[in-house]
C-alpha cells in the first residue's frame, strides 16, 4: 500500500516549470570553413557537458534548441526544443549537437534574418520564465534585415540576446555586437580570439547565462 501510494504521489507531482528557454544560433556562412564549423559544434558540445552548465540546465528545467544561420531565407532550426530534465538529457544533446550536419555553405551573413526565425522558434516554449538568444558569429551582418530592427519585438517577446564575437580580422566585431546585436536586461559580449578561443569562450558565455553569473567582459 505504502509503494501504491508513494508511486501516486509522484505520477501526480505537477512537472517542474521551465525556467531558461536558451536557443543557440550557430554561424554557417561563407566566411565559416569546414574545420571552423566542426570546432563551434565540438566547442557547444564541450561547454554543456561541463558540470556548471549541466548543474544549471537541469536545475532550472531548461528547454534549449540550435539554429543554423548563414545568408537571408538560409535559417533553419536544427535541433527543436530539447527539455532538459536530467543529466542524462544534457549529454544526449551535447551528443546531438556534435553530430548535427552543416545545412549551408558559402552565403553571406543575415544576422538580422538569424533573430527573426530565431525569435519565432520561441513560441513552443513561451511559458518558460526567461528566454535567451545565444548568437556567436564572425564577422557583421552583410545581407537582409538589420539587426538592430528586431531589438522592439524581441524586447516585447521578453527575449534577451547575447553573442559571442569570435574576432578574426581587425574589424571590431565585439563592438558591432555591443551596438547592433545585443538587447535585453543584463545583455552581454564575450569575445573569442579566433576559432581556437571559441570552445572556452562558449563554455565561459554559457556558464554565464545558464547560471546568471556577474563578470567582467573579456576585451
Amino acid at each position: 500500500m505504502y509503494r501504491f501510494f508513494a508511486l501516486f504521489l509522484i505520477l501526480s507531482a505537477p512537472a517542474r516549470a521551465c525556467d531558461l528557454a536558451l536557443l543557440l544560433a550557430v554561424d554557417v556562412s561563407g566566411s565559416v570553413d569546414k574545420q571552423e564549423y566542426r570546432t563551434q559544434m565540438d566547442g557547444l558540445a564541450l561547454a554543456l557537458r561541463d558540470g556548471i552548465v549541466a548543474d544549471a540546465l537541469v536545475e532550472q528545467q531548461a528547454q534549449v534548441s540550435l539554429v543554423q544561420w548563414t545568408g537571408a531565407s538560409r535559417q533553419r532550426q536544427t535541433i527543436p526544443w530539447t527539455a532538459m530534465q536530467s543529466y542524462q538529457d544534457v549529454l544526449r544533446l551535447a551528443d546531438m549537437i556534435e553530430n548535427d550536419p552543416r545545412v549551408w555553405r558559402n552565403y553571406s551573413t543575415a544576422i538580422g534574418e538569424a533573430l527573426l526565425v530565431s525569435r519565432v522558434a520561441f513560441g513552443p516554449v513561451a511559458s518558460c520564465t526567461r528566454k535567451v538568444i545565444d548568437v556567436s558569429g564572425d564577422g557583421v551582418s552583410n545581407e537582409g534585415i538589420e539587426p538592430a530592427t528586431q531589438r522592439a519585438d524581441l524586447n516585447a517577446d521578453g527575449i534577451t540576446v547575447n553573442a559571442l564575437a569570435i574576432e578574426t580580422d581587425d574589424v571590431d566585431l565585439t563592438g558591432y555586437f555591443f551596438e547592433n546585436l545585443i538587447t535585453g536586461p543584463g545583455a552581454f559580449v564575450v569575445t573569442a580570439n579566433g576559432f581556437a578561443d571559441y570552445p572556452e569562450q562558449i563554455k565561459r558565455k554559457l556558464q554565464r547565462e545558464t547560471t546568471r553569473q556577474v563578470t567582467s567582459l573579456r576585451k
